[in-house]
């Protein structure tokens, strides 16, 4: 579809969403008072006009001018309306289809009632009922998703992994191990929360760190206003970082081929302000009491949907044979399945994460679920393959919806210890 018919086209979509879920709130509010009925379109329509009217801007205006926060808000406030909308379009759309059914079925049939039976209007009375469900049904992901907002997006969460290896060395028995992912820097709007995400992090003294991609959400220049945050990520045995499928600038239309190439060298320069170690394909060597473990670090590597594979896991490998344990860093988890344990059967464990856990699932008591499931077989915490482990964090940051529902920030902290292999 040619891109200039997707603005039209999705601005008649919203329309038309808000002329089916219209009918429901007439039917409702048919019996108020006359100037609380006006009062009531009025909002209503307004949001709508507000709504459309922002959409269009943020796709054909600029919404760069008005700063981030407003941004992100303005997509945030779009998407509230129109996905808890989307719960009652289907919701009233399936009792349409019931109702057309029967009306197929009844088609010319007429039904007498005996003397003594009161006349009832019974499609009026659950034409009403129906109405106020699909409304309610509505307002509950409405209501979930400004808590994901005003409450979830940096309520962060230390996860602790043990991960038991028969063939760690043992000068590296209880290494501590940070993992952050996803940090999404352009997402923010509240750097005095971001900075109490970093601070429980180095309460946690680990030896070393690893960030497994995505510090921006397009362009370089999103990381400076957080320098002064991330800077403060340190390791005595190292921070090391790789590139996710947002960090190339592959999302944003630039103007010469020169400046895409000028924002991921401005990226990499970003990683050395910061102090991190960016591994571009290839792998560095701990050692500890003369003992070494290998760290491995590729670029993104996307084996679903159209994400990016620039990553090439051979030259990164080479040159390992001989250290017994080999940790690899990957943004994509996809990564894992396509390459890794088919062909890297010596990569003890993968780093991920590029999931987010979708922003939103459940896991309490046993449950675990996101809609990211359907897309990816490994989405969030820890999954193991004979000898080998994948470890895929939900993520520090936000994309797109600017909150978190069931699924909080992610701060990975894990312990390895020399030992046999435990099921997961």
């Amino acid at each position: 579809m040619p891109k200039t018919l997707m603005l039209p086209i999705a601005v008649l979509l919203f329309f038309l969403i808000d002329l089916y879920v219209y009918q429901a709130v007439k039917t409702v509010i048919n019996e108020f008072h006359p100037i609380t009925i006006r009062y009531i379109k009025i909002v209503y329509w307004s949001i709508t006009f507000l709504s459309i009217a922002g959409f269009i801007y943020y796709h054909a205006g600029n919404p760069y001018l008005f700063g981030k926060t407003f941004r992100i808000f303005l997509l945030g406030s779009i998407f509230i309306n129109y996905f808890s909308k989307l719960f009652v379009v289907i919701f009233l759309f399936i009792d349409d289809i019931i109702r057309g059914g029967k009306w197929l079925l009844f088609k010319g049939q007429k039904i007498v009632a005996p003397e003594s039976t009161p006349i009832v209007n019974d499609d009026m009375s659950r034409s009403d009922f129906i109405a106020k469900t699909g409304l309610a049904i509505g307002t509950i992901p409405l209501v979930a998703m400004t808590y994901g907002i005003v409450s979830g997006a940096y309520d962060y969460k230390v996860r602790k992994v043990t991960i038991n290896l028969p063939n760690l060395p043992k000068a590296f028995h209880g290494l501590r191990i940070a993992q952050l992912s996803d940090i999404h820097s352009g997402s923010f709007y509240n750097k005095k929360a971001v900075q109490g995400g970093i601070d429980m992090l180095m309460k946690e003294k680990p030896d070393v760190i690893f960030f497994t991609g995505d510090l921006v959400n397009n362009k370089a220049e999103e990381l400076s206003e957080y320098v002064d945050v991330f800077s403060k990520v340190k390791a005595p045995l190292g921070v090391f970082s790789v590139l996710g499928n947002h960090d190339y600038g592959d999302y944003v239309q630039w103007h010469s081929i020169q400046a895409k190439q000028k924002n991921l060298e401005d990226l990499k320069q970003g990683h050395k302000v910061l102090g991190w170690d960016l591994l571009l394909n290839e792998n560095r060597i701990l050692t500890m009491n003369g003992e070494k473990i290998a760290i491995i670090g590729v670029e993104n590597y996307g084996a679903k949907g159209n994400f990016p594979k620039y990553g090439k896991i051979a030259p990164a490998h080479q040159g390992l044979e001989d250290i017994p344990v080999k940790l690899l860093l990957s943004h994509d988890p996809s990564h894992w399945d396509y390459q890794i344990n088919k062909h890297y059967k010596d990569v003890d464990v993968m780093f991920s994460g590029h999931t987010h856990g979708f922003q939103f699932g459940v896991e309490i008591a046993g449950i675990k679920w996101s809609p990211v499931q359907y897309m990816y077989a490994q989405w969030g915490g820890l999954y193991q393959k004979e000898n080998q482990y994948l470890y895929v964090n939900r993520g520090f940051g936000f994309l797109g919806f600017p909150g978190r529902i069931g699924m909080p920030p992610e701060i990975t902290i894990f312990e390895f210890r020399q030992g046999n292999h435990v099921i997961v």
